[in-house]
């Protein structure tokens, strides 16, 4: 479906399937996590995944850009055991690892650790936290989780707290 924007432009409004509907309910409350991975937000999965990927080009980013960036600040902080340890030049680093696995609402194959990562930016202040299943899910997907979800992710945060270069 195409709509007209504001300014004119047109744009395509991608509507959602079938197997989008199935991927959509495994993120509801209870089915995997307790809480769910949309919080509050009623929109359709495709409208929320479009909305994050315009808001990761407008950064000029690529998922797996802040993906990437995810991926190594909980590669160094698992240094310190469960415990915070400093990260050049300003960050301060927790990795904390329990036992089990989580599925991916997205039906990938396997097992995610259920390992959570707190970085804090120590030079503005602000702090993010995010899981093995969030790198995931971002990296895969480019899906930051629901308005309201426990863990949701907003990339212009991100980009700001973990420090992202721009392309």
């Amino acid at each position: 479906m195409v709509i007209k924007t504001v300014s004119g432009e047109d744009k395509i409004k991608m509507k959602q399937s079938p197997d989008m509907n199935k991927i959509q309910n495994n993120m509801q409350p209870g089915i995997i996590a307790i809480n769910g991975f949309l919080g509050n937000d009623h929109r359709d999965l495709v409208q929320i995944l479009d909305q994050d990927n315009n808001t990761v080009k407008k950064l000029k980013l690529t998922h797996q850009i802040i993906a990437d960036k995810m991926h190594e600040f909980r590669d160094k902080g698992e240094a310190g055991l469960g415990e915070f340890i400093k990260i050049k030049p300003h960050f301060d680093v927790r990795v904390m690892t329990v036992r089990g696995g989580i599925r991916c609402p997205f039906e990938d194959k396997g097992l995610l650790m259920k390992t959570n990562v707190i970085v804090k930016n120590l030079k503005i202040g602000e702090e993010i936290n995010f899981t093995d299943l969030c790198i995931h899910f971002i990296e895969k997907h480019g899906f930051y989780q629901g308005v309201g979800s426990l863990y949701r992710l907003c990339p212009e945060k991100l980009v700001t707290v973990l420090e992202i270069t721009r392309l």
